[in-house]
């Protein structure tokens, strides 16, 4: 089961997410890995958000925290909740140093990085992925929002076609718009 849950920020996707990978979606015994790709860094608010969403998970849960999301799905065994791809593509585009230089010096790379983060996708038994709908506004003045923007809409229409089941999340409230029952 592959299943993507979009929406904006703060949005209550990742509490969705969460929600579906505890019984009765999965067994009791089920090990889940919360794989966690958000920046490696000391920001207070960020960890501040780390620490909230730990707190609401089941303690059996492992956590691994990394921007190598293609490997950390390879490796996992059982469940695995992916929060979030557009942390994910920040960091890739961060690493590549996308921001500022012209896209042909990165974009072969980040499509590799995708097409690997696509393969393990599909290859993992059980996952749920969480990312953000950022289109839905103005087109960003900045390039660097506009490189986000389009990359994670990309990555996210990828992601959705091979998705089992895709909801969005609004205000706490779930739409099912692609599988379900």
């Amino acid at each position: 089961m592959r299943h993507l849950v979009t929406g904006g920020v703060r949005s209550g996707k990742s509490r969705h997410a969460e929600a579906l990978l505890l019984p009765p979606h999965v067994s009791p015994d089920a090990t889940v890995t919360y794989l966690a790709t958000g920046p490696q860094s000391d920001d207070a608010d960020w960890r501040a958000r780390v620490d909230a969403h730990r707190s609401r998970r089941p303690a059996s849960w492992r956590t691994v925290e990394s921007t190598d999301a293609a490997s950390a799905l390879w490796d996992a065994e059982g469940p695995v909740l992916l929060d979030c791809l557009g942390t994910w593509l920040t960091a890739q585009l961060d690493e590549m140093e996308a921001w500022e230089a012209p896209e042909s010096h990165w974009t072969a790379a980040l499509d590799e990085r995708v097409t690997d983060l696509e393969a393990a996708w599909l290859a993992t038994d059980h996952v749920v992925a969480v990312t953000n709908e950022v289109g839905w506004g103005v087109v960003s003045e900045h390039r660097s929002g506009r490189i986000f923007t389009d990359r994670l809409g990309w990555l996210n229409q990828r992601l959705a076609a091979s998705a089992d089941r895709v909801d969005l999340v609004v205000a706490g409230q779930v739409l099912t718009i692609k599988g379900g029952a």
